[in-house]
């Protein structure tokens, strides 16, 4: 097979009229031409760091919308799964990608429980994580989000990462603000990359420490903006990915994006394409193609270097995307689930008043940290209420793991709901479910929507409720994404029509579970202050 166009090659920085020779799924020669097809021959995009949950898709579901956009391999952490179903939930991810011409490398994770202050479904120790190397040949250990662990050298992270260390695999972080000698600490351990950077200066006093930074865009967290002048400044240091990204977002554009917004900022291409093929190959060690001879053919064609349009995208020298993904998938109809938690009533999420200052959480919009605001309780007939003029709704977590378990409530500002709640079984990391809401008898239907489907999402508006299943893990559908994609932005607008103005209204709520993220957090035992690392009350 001979492929005609205008190579890219971004190992030695320099284009050229050419024709690409494919024999048996690799590139067997390189030939310059005086003329060549209109069209730019690549190197296929690497996601250097996803949970592939997010997407709410099963694997083989995301790998078809992924070649869409030129993307032909995903470094990929299935902690979500493995919080809710465990080793079984990292199997069904592993054998659902087998189904799919698409390059998954998955990781091992590393903090299941993310930490010890909430339940998860499952628990994954250091025996399995060797286990889980051995086994599958995962490439990696998967973020180590528990950083006070490390620091303190806690011997159960400790050998999580010796894991890793005698197998000489490497091994992703996860430090959110870790700054100063702690983080020395941290990176000394034997970790080599962070993804969490929202600042500059943070990312830059992480690679002069030794570390690699991903730069994130994903639908809750986006760091392209602040970041990206570290792609020009340390072109062998960083790499892209986009952690956690939601269905409307992944329907529309992916790495192909940031390709063209990395230029209309001014960035050098080569150092732009570097971070999205060279450097995850080289540090992750991975069988993807680089357009070389005697690579495997793992290429793309596009239109211009500028506006970067894909036309075709092949894997092992086999096309994949042609104006459509060009390789079928049948639903294998395998559910694995982990699922006990009972309906609640409205009583239960009532929180007795007390004469003291309300701890309440502030969210941000497209920002996974939180703020810690004290603020003069809303009192009614002895219960602390929302108080919707000052955009204070209720904040509700329950163990899905457990029958009959408590419903923990706080109050939390940023969300914008005038009316109605919301609901969700995708609740980073433990998955329990979540729920926020102007009032208890709107977010106990969301909840119990989301119960009675063992899993999902759902919105509770004046004219009912509307939801999106979830069966698989309460995380994942296997539909297509068209299908989940609709659904989704579908309870976007219900949510959008109640008053809230975030951006990614589900994605926000996910992560105000999130007990590795400053400052102020729920969880299933209750309202937990992740810089004190301490549970503390609704009133003080």
């Amino acid at each position: 097979m001979v492929i005609s166009g205008t190579i890219v090659d971004v190992l030695r920085r320099k284009t050229f009229k050419g024709r690409l020779y494919i024999t048996n799924g690799k590139i067997s020669d390189i030939q310059p031409t005086e003329t060549a097809n209109p069209v730019y021959i690549l190197p296929g995009l690497i996601d250097s760091h996803i949970h592939i949950e997010s997407t709410m898709l099963t694997p083989a579901r995301f790998a078809q919308n992924a070649v869409k956009f030129g993307v032909v391999s995903a470094i990929s952490d299935p902690h979500e799964i493995a919080n809710v179903c465990g080793v079984d939930g990292i199997k069904f991810m592993i054998e659902n990608a087998k189904a799919v011409p698409f390059k998954f490398w998955f990781g091992a994770p590393s903090c299941v429980p993310a930490t010890p202050f909430e339940q998860s479904g499952a628990e994954i120790n250091s025996a399995q994580i060797g286990e889980l190397f051995d086994k599958f040949g995962l490439k990696y250990l998967a973020e180590m989000m528990n950083y006070p662990g490390v620091v303190n050298q806690n011997h159960d992270v400790m050998d999580r990462i010796k894991e890793a260390i005698i197998r000489n695999l490497p091994i992703d972080g996860h430090a959110p603000g870790l700054t100063g000698e702690p983080l020395v600490q941290y990176i000394n351990s034997g970790i080599e990359t962070d993804h969490e950077c929202t600042t500059l200066a943070e990312a830059e006093e992480k690679i002069k420490c030794g570390m690699k930074i991903l730069i994130r865009e994903g639908s809750a967290a986006k760091n392209f903006e602040e970041l990206y002048p570290l792609i020009d400044m340390f072109p062998d240091q960083v790499m892209l990915c986009s952690d956690d990204l939601h269905p409307d977002n992944f329907s529309k554009s992916y790495l192909d994006r940031l390709i063209r917004l990395g230029q209309n900022n001014g960035l050098d291409f080569w150092n732009l394409m570097q971070a999205v093929t060279i450097n995850p190959v080289s540090h992750y060690k991975l069988d993807v193609g680089l357009l070389q001879q005697g690579d495997n053919a793992d290429f793309i064609l596009v239109d211009n270097l500028q506006s970067f349009r894909i036309l075709q995208t092949w894997i092992n020298g086999n096309l994949v995307f042609d104006g459509i993904s060009s390789f079928e998938y049948e639903s294998s109809n395998e559910i694995i689930n982990n699922f006990k938690a009972q309906p609640i009533s409205p009583n239960s999420l009532r929180v007795k008043a007390e004469v003291a200052m309300l701890n309440v959480i502030r969210a941000f919009d497209g920002k996974l940290f939180t703020d810690h605001v004290n603020t003069p309780p809303k009192i009614e007939n002895g219960y602390c209420v929302p108080n919707i003029g000052s955009d204070i709704l209720k904040l509700v977590v329950l163990n899905r793991y457990k029958e009959n378990a408590t419903p923990q409530v706080s109050f939390i500002i940023g969300f914008g709901l005038k009316r109605g709640a919301f609901a969700s079984s995708v609740a980073h990391d433990s998955h329990n479910i979540i729920a926020v809401g102007a009032n208890d008898n709107d977010i106990a239907t969301a909840i119990n929507s989301i119960i009675e489907n063992n899993g999902g999402l759902s919105v509770v508006s004046d004219k009912g409720v509307e939801q999106l299943q979830l069966p698989i893990a309460g995380l994942l559908s296997d539909e297509p994404l068209e299908t989940i994609s609709k659904q989704y932005q579908e309870l976007n607008k219900i949510i959008k029509a109640n008053g809230s103005k975030l951006t990614a209204p589900f994605m926000t709520l996910a992560f105000m579970s999130l007990l590795v993220i400053p400052k102020l957090k729920l969880g299933d035992r209750g309202l937990f202050d992740v810089t004190k690392q301490k549970f503390i009350e609704n009133f003080e």
